[in-house]
């Protein structure tokens, strides 16, 4: 029998009584009527379940469709997906995709011309995209949209695309209770607890037979759809059984990237032998970029028929790893792997902050995971910082493949 049942009566909140900044208790199975009041609410809600071997986002249904009992195991260049010993909703770490490909696709019409006599007609691409719901947005992950958001909807650059998307978004959040093998988000001050950017944010608390969630409220939308739920008030135990899963959450990442001074570190190493080293192993494959839920880079692609009377423009993700990307007048200005890694790694945990005030890294390690030769950025930049203070004829610096490879 569920909490609420057993609940006394007057612990029983009044839906109106719900407020941002405060929090219900609603049984595991209770995430199913969370599920459809969004879908009534025309949301097409978007979510984790299990596909391909992997944890991936997708529409979800119900409950049903979400990947039960389920984790993943993650180090340098390996993933795995494993049965865990309860049912935990939601006690996987992060599968190879981010919410990125939602609010900003790999691949997006700009626009379309068709000649007119001696002219075209353009027509500038302004679909009305579906309302989505994003269930299971993990605290480095609101981090990751908060920045995109500053990216795309702040300054004088608005995208229009990301803007529509962004405008009707519902985000249910979950804090973290199972970090993986490569995540540092503690490292990154993006996690593991979701603290803003969320309408409601979920805390799985598994006791044996008795397992519920707790739900903080973070908007008056997310206020509002908690009327038609059957929740409780939390307990103080409630609460502190919360609170320790944040706890123990920090407490054992994977990997750590010490912050402090690393902008001037990177600055000053531009000419770092290190950077050899780790370019003997780096692929250019771009799948860092690829599975960094941060990144934004693009390339544009225009196309035309045969008969040249319809062209159309197309915006496609594109990595710094490429060599065409690049590319001016004359030749690419980086040729070797060795100033494409260096550039996307001084970028994203250096030049970022001068552009947009802070790191673009928020500590999700799915560049490490998904590297398939290992390289992890941690590992790197330690190495680098290991070796301002290496002695003449002490051991070089151990970098990410060394860690890997003992």
């Amino acid at each position: 029998m569920s909490s609420v049942a057993n609940a006394p009566r007057e612990s029983l909140p009044k839906a109106n009584s719900v407020k941002p900044g405060s929090s219900v208790v609603v049984p595991t199975d209770g995430i199913e009527a969370l599920i459809q009041a969004l879908i009534c609410r025309g949301y097409e809600v978007l979510g984790p379940q299990v596909r391909d071997g992997a944890i991936v986002y997708g529409p979800i249904t119900s409950s049903r469709d979400l990947p039960a009992g389920w984790t993943d195991e993650q180090q340098n260049g390996k993933y795995r997906l494993k049965r865990r010993r309860d049912g935990a909703l939601f006690g996987y770490v992060l599968g190879p995709h981010s919410w990125k490909r939602y609010l900003y696709p790999p691949i997006q019409k700009l626009w379309s011309a068709d000649r007119s006599q001696k002219s075209f007609d353009i027509a500038e691409e302004q679909p009305q995209p579906a309302k989505l719901a994003l269930l299971g947005v993990r605290a480095c992950e609101l981090h990751a949209i908060a920045l995109q958001d500053k990216i795309f909807l702040r300054g004088p650059y608005v995208d229009p695309g990301y803007q529509r998307r962004r405008q009707s978004l519902f985000i249910v959040a979950v804090n973290c209770s199972e970090p993986g093998g490569t995540c540092f988000c503690a490292s990154t001050d993006t996690g593991p607890k979701a603290t803003s950017g969320y309408d409601l944010a979920i805390t799985e608390l598994l006791t044996g037979n008795d397992s519920k969630l707790l739900i903080s409220v973070g908007s008056g939308a997310g206020a509002e759809l908690l009327s038609e739920i059957p929740i409780t008030a939390p307990s103080k135990l409630d609460e502190e059984a919360a609170a320790a899963v944040s706890a123990r959450a920090a407490a054992r990442m994977g990997r750590k990237l010490e912050t402090g001074g690393l902008k001037e570190l990177l600055y000053r190493n531009v000419d770092n032998p290190l950077w050899d080293k780790v370019a003997a192993r780096c692929l250019s494959c771009a799948n860092c970029t690829m599975v960094c839920p941060t990144c934004f880079c693009t390339t544009v692609e225009d196309t035309t028929d045969l008969t040249g009377s319809k062209a159309e423009r197309w915006r496609r993700w594109d990595s710094c790893f490429t060599l065409d990307f690049s590319y001016i007048h004359g030749g690419s200005v980086r040729v070797s792997a060795k100033s494409r890694y260096r550039q996307w790694m001084t970028h994203k945990l250096a030049a970022w902050i001068d552009q947009f005030g802070r790191s673009g890294c928020v500590g999700c390690g799915r560049c490490i995971t998904w590297c398939p030769v290992g390289i992890d950025i941690t590992a790197e930049a330690q190495a680098l910082r290991d070796s301002e203070v290496v002695k003449p004829g002490l051991e070089t610096p151990r970098s990410s493949h060394d860690t890997a490879n003992p």
